[in-house]
């Protein structure tokens, strides 16, 4: 499975990156396949072990502040492995057939 998601800290005023940074830390670390966006980090991987990931991110910002906000949304789709390559180089073919 993928899952894109974002964890916003909330009541800590206007600059969150060091928060999100904290939460981007723990998924590099997982070793679990993953990519970061300025809207979204996406990680691959079991449902168990993605969905962990996801909790200890929540949690270590949620350590810091006194709310946090999570927008995830999941492609759950089995047998399918390096989906996070394969789904933009389906993508990028298209575009270059239709230039």
């Amino acid at each position: 499975m993928i899952v894109a998601f974002s964890v916003t800290p909330l009541g800590v005023g206007e600059s969150v990156g060091e928060y999100v940074a904290d939460a981007v830390r723990v998924v590099r670390e997982s070793g679990l396949p993953n990519r970061t966006d300025a809207m979204f980090t996406s990680v691959e991987g079991e449902w168990d072990e993605v969905m962990d990931v996801v909790r200890r991110a929540v949690e270590v910002v949620a350590a810091r502040a006194p709310r946090v906000s999570v927008v995830m949304k999941a492609d759950v789709r089995a047998g399918v492995a390096d989906g996070l390559t394969t789904k933009v180089e389906t993508l990028e073919r298209y575009l270059d057939a239709g230039s």
